[in-house]
């Protein structure tokens, strides 16, 4: 039973939030601020966590940055109706997807769903294929999606979810090019819609990361209008 994590200052939608999670199985721990959660998440981490912005003692984002130093848990923001401001900053912060408020539940229990599964899928494999056939590399750099690992010139480098699966969808194929459209497929299942605004934003979130470990990264070709070129250096 995954653990899902609720922040947020509403308690109608704490409470409500909470009740459709748990008939879908999940088990739910809620916070009211950033504070408090990141209290708790210092003491047990959850495997998810749904994150409003605006919220007393510690925000969103804040709440993020904080998370981002020690994991990589799947984070997904609760944002404004009508500020995109927060959804871009919010992606390039390291958030995996974002829902806008107003939003139906449905719709966030299927973007849970979907990122668990793709987390799942991360770790998974069959028992009897030797752990060096799932390591990826590529010049200087070094994927093992068993143990969600990224290195580049030996540093290594903590990627997101989506940032993992974006890197390593284009690391499979240097040269070729992947259409916004294609990396949406990798990183979103089929039931959820994204705009080329999301991607976009996960790429240079995902370049800015690995610049840490090397800032004359440049292995992420844009081809402006077509897609993203992942080049073997």
């Amino acid at each position: 039973m995954s653990r899902i994590a609720l922040v947020d200052d509403d308690r109608n939608i704490l409470t409500s939030v909470a009740m459709t999670l748990e008939a879908e199985g999940f088990e739910v721990e809620t916070y009211n601020d950033g504070q408090s959660a990141l209290d708790a998440f210092n003491k047990r981490m959850p495997d998810m966590a749904v994150l409003d912005i605006k919220m007393p003692r510690m925000d969103g984002m804040d709440l993020l940055q904080r998370l981002r130093q020690k994991t990589a848990i799947p984070v997904i923001f609760l944002t404004s109706k009508d500020d995109e401001i927060d959804e871009v900053l919010g992606l390039r912060m390291g958030a995996d997807d974002y829902v806008k408020k107003p939003f139906s539940q449905r719709l966030l229990v299927e973007r849970i769903r979907a990122l668990l599964r793709r987390q799942d899928a991360l770790a998974g494999g069959e028992a009897d294929v030797q752990e060096e056939n799932r390591i990826l590399e590529r010049g200087n750099l070094r994927m093992d999606p068993l143990r969600h690992a990224v290195s580049w010139k030996g540093i290594d480098v903590s990627l997101t979810v989506t940032e993992f699966l974006l890197l390593q969808a284009l690391a499979q194929r240097p040269g070729f090019v992947k259409s916004r459209d294609q990396l949406m497929d990798v990183a979103y299942d089929d039931q959820v819609y994204v705009d080329d605004r999301t991607i976009d934003s996960h790429i240079k979130r995902l370049r800015k990361k690995m610049r840490t470990a090397d800032p004359d990264f440049a292995a992420i070709e844009t081809l402006y209008g077509i897609g993203y070129r992942y080049n073997e250096e």
